[in-house]
Order: C-alpha cells, then structure tokens, then sequence
C-alpha cells in the first residue's frame, strides 16, 4: 500500500515522500509508531502543492546559489540529542532534520536529497556539504552536542569512540559463538548445534545398533536347539 512519511524512516525514505510498503508493515509498525499516514488522493496533492512552493524557494540560478552558500559558510547548526555515555545517538539527525534547521535559522530552503551526508549517528562535529546548484557546494559546520550537556572536547571525543569500539570487539566474541547455533532441526522447537545434532542422530541411531547385536545371539540359540532336536 501506498503510504506518505511523517518522519524520515532508514532504509524507506524521508518524511513527506509516498511509498509502497507491504500493508502490514505500515498497519503493525508504521501507523502505530505515527512514522507515516495512508496516502489518501487528498493528502498526496497537498503534498505536492507545498513541495512545489518550497522548490520555488531553492536557488534556481548560480549567482543566487553563490549567495546562499556565502550565507551558510557562516552558519553553524547545532542539535542537542539524547546519547549513550559513548556517544552514540538514540536515534539520528537526518538530511530532514539539517533542511530543517538551515530554513529555521537562516530561512533558506534547500534540497534535502542534496545534502550528502548518511544520517548521524554519533555525538560530534560535522561538516556537512550540501550541493546548492551545479557547481556550487557548501559545507555547513554543524555540532552534535548530547541533550542537556556541553560539546566534549575532540580528546573526549575520540576516548568516547575508543569505548564504544572495545565493547563491540568484547561482544564479538559472543555474537560469533552464535553462528555455531544457526543448524535448525525441522522437527524441533529450538535451536541446536551441528555437534548436538550429530550426537542426538548417533543416539537415534544406538538402538538400532543395540537391536542388531542382541538379535543374533537369539537366533544362533534357536538354530542349536533345532540341531539338538534333529540329533535326538
């Protein structure tokens, strides 16, 4: 079903955009988390008449891209964001989240397909190119500063990102001794490894091994006891 972001969603598109996604996905994640609405004939339109009216806003010739790119050389964005003690976002700042805030401080529009950066994800400092017209990019000093608390320095910084990276590498360990866990029996509920599949196929199997070794000791007395009866 066709539906339209209400916020950007990683991986599916950025706010205001319509796209198709499988119905339950919108209905069981979408909807529920407001991350996107039903993309009614009504709604689309009103999209396309405000994205018409804020393209008209954009720099449409080299001298007024020049200007615009004189006046974010100046400009420094800051968001305040909740972060992790490593550093790392619960969440991200996005291109939509950078549009936003160059038109609430400095009312200039700008594309935000033409903002060339992945979404942020770690508290830190920035500087993000925007491509303002052909052959006229810019690169807006921006800052990631965590909710409530002042920048960390570089040094503190690059401490933060060092943690964040010894804990990754001590979970690695774990994440791998997983894989061994990937053999999934069929006819079972849980999880097992090769090597417990293989012992419970070799005890499976030690009846049959069992059965075999007692029968013939039965069959070999059945065959002298007929013997003896033939001699008498």
């Amino acid at each position: 079903m066709d539906v339209i972001l209400t916020k950007d969603v990683e991986k599916i598109g950025l706010r205001g955009e319509v796209v198709s996604v499988a119905r339950g996905y919108a209905r069981n994640f979408l909807f529920p988390r407001k991350l996107a609405e039903e993309a009614t004939p009504a709604r689309v339109a009103e999209l396309k008449k405000r994205e018409s009216t804020r393209a008209l806003q954009e720099a449409k010739t080299t001298e007024q891209a020049e200007s615009i790119a004189e006046t974010l050389t100046k400009t420094v964005l800051r968001f305040e964001v909740k972060a992790g003690p490593t550093g790392s976002l619960f969440g991200s700042v996005t291109t939509t989240d950078i549009a936003d805030e160059i038109w609430r401080t400095r009312k200039v529009r700008v594309d935000r397909r033409k903002i060339d950066i992945d979404n942020i994800k770690r508290i830190g400092n920035y500087s993000v190119p925007i491509d303002l017209f052909e052959g006229v990019r810019v690169e807006v000093k921006t800052l990631v500063a965590p909710e409530g608390g002042e920048m960390p320095s570089d040094e503190e910084l690059e401490a933060m990102e060092a943690a964040e990276r010894a804990e990754q590498e001590a979970a690695a360990p774990v994440a791998a001794a997983a894989v061994e866990y990937e053999y999934v029996d069929e006819t079972a509920t849980e999880r097992v490894s090769p090597a417990d599949a293989a012992m419970e196929a070799d005890d499976d199997a030690a009846p049959d091994e069992q059965a075999a070794t007692t029968d013939e000791p039965e069959w070999r007395a059945d065959a002298e006891a007929a013997l003896n009866d033939t001699d008498t």
